[in-house]
């Protein structure tokens, strides 16, 4: 059987709630065994983080935990900081997103991790760096009203809301695993790992790509637009007949598309619509005019009608609309996988496409404690380090069924 990406390669998580969580899992849909270190009798905070909860699991820890191991160890407890040590001692990647300051109290910092063992990956995620932001607590909502992102982001002006999701969380797990993987690879030549920072405020700042360019570039400080597009237009929600209706239109010729569409040819030569430009300029009269035309039929029939000239077009759907839409296009966006109580469980698929080494769903989100047994014995029995050059594929204990593939102050960042 070909083995996936990252096989072999051992990972320390000491994350929790979401960042982090959601990075060892994507490092473990590719291969990583990653073992996950949690607090005896709570374990990771979103476990309580319900409802909804699926056999008897909070479904948002469930969402970031398949493919891992839990260990619980108490690291005031020195039996158990031994097995920590000796975790990190025998690992290629640790990662954690508590406060800053909270893994070196413990031994177990960049520094004194690194002097265990030299080839470690040490990735640190926190809220606003370990300068003069190091005391700030790096929750998802706070970032995102402080970062801006709310600022452009609301139905009208003066009525910012936040995203539906723990957005900035999500994008600092993604960046995290890039910075993750090129230090990886920049220690096949040197033999040494280094440091991988990440905060969630830089994240946000890079996040918002063009609105954060438009700032630094030409100090243009953008508002809050609804769902309409800073600088192309019609980009926003119209009012179909029986639900709201996006338009993306990107180009000229997709509005002149969109205007024979909607039987009004004469809309993509008047003078105030003929380029972007002056479709954004004049953005509010564009709207009444389509509004006027999109209000006749529904959705699905604007859907059927313009997407086959090329108009970018589509129903509001919510989720279960959204997971129809990628069945009936045959993106498989579900990961079947057996539940913790042994019935089956549809988590949401890894969207990373590998023609050879496609990600695999080995392992369900794991009980608290659920592997400690075995990991416990395999930290304390006798181990030789092997050498730099040489990863230590057969001296991992392997699940079972690991090849398998049908089978908080102070702990926030």
């Amino acid at each position: 059987m070909t083995g996936l990406p990252l096989d072999g390669l051992l990972v320390a998580d000491f994350g929790r709630v979401l960042a982090a969580p959601y990075l060892t899992m994507l490092l473990a849909d590719l291969g990583a065994d990653v073992v996950k270190v949690e607090r005896p009798g709570t374990g990771d905070g979103t476990r309580a983080w319900g409802p909804p909860h699926a056999q008897g699991e909070a479904t948002y820890f469930l969402s970031v935990n398949r493919n891992k191991r839990s260990l619980t160890l108490d690291l005031r407890d020195p039996a158990d900081h031994a097995r920590a040590v000796e975790l990190v001692r025998r690992a290629d990647v640790l990662v954690e997103n508590f406060r800053p300051g909270t893994m070196a109290r413990h031994g177990l910092g960049p520094d004194r991790a690194q002097a265990l063992n030299p080839r470690l990956v040490y990735c640190s995620i926190t809220g606003f760096g370990t300068g003069e932001g190091a005391e700030l607590p790096g929750y998802d909502l706070l970032v995102q009203a402080v970062g801006g992102l709310m600022s452009v982001t609301g139905p009208a002006p003066g009525e910012p809301v936040k995203t539906g999701v723990a957005l900035v969380d999500v994008l600092t797990g993604l960046h995290a695993a890039v910075g993750v993987l090129a230090a990886l690879r920049e220690r096949e030549s040197t033999g040494r790992g280094q440091l991988v920072e990440l905060n969630l405020l830089s994240t946000l700042l890079s996040g918002l790509v063009n609105q954060s360019a438009g700032y630094t570039l030409a100090g243009a400080v953008p508002g809050i637009l609804g769902n309409r597009h800073p600088s192309i237009a019609p980009y926003e929600v119209f009012t179909a007949a029986d639900r709201p209706l996006v338009v993306a239109v990107g180009n000229d010729r997709q509005f002149a598309a969109l205007c024979r569409g909607v039987d009004a040819p004469e809309l993509a030569a008047d003078p105030r619509f003929a380029t972007n430009s002056d479709r954004v300029a004049h953005v509010t009269e564009l709207a009444r005019e389509l509004t006027a035309r999109l209000e006749r039929r529904t959705a699905a029939e604007w859907f059927a009608v313009l997407t086959p000239l090329g108009v970018p077009c589509g129903p509001v759907n919510d989720l279960a609309g959204a997971f129809a839409l990628a069945d009936s296009l045959g993106l498989r966006p579900r990961a079947p996988l057996p539940g913790p109580d042994g019935r089956p469980l549809e988590l949401v698929a890894n969207p990373i496409g590998l023609s050879r080494t496609p990600p695999r769903y080995h392992l369900p989100p794991p009980r608290l404690g659920e592997h400690t047994a075995e990991l416990t014995a395999w930290l304390d029995a006798p181990y030789d380090q092997p050498p730099h050059d040489e990863p230590p594929h057969d001296q991992l204990p392997h699940d079972e069924h690991r090849h398998d593939e049908h089978r908080h102050d102070e702990d926030r960042p």
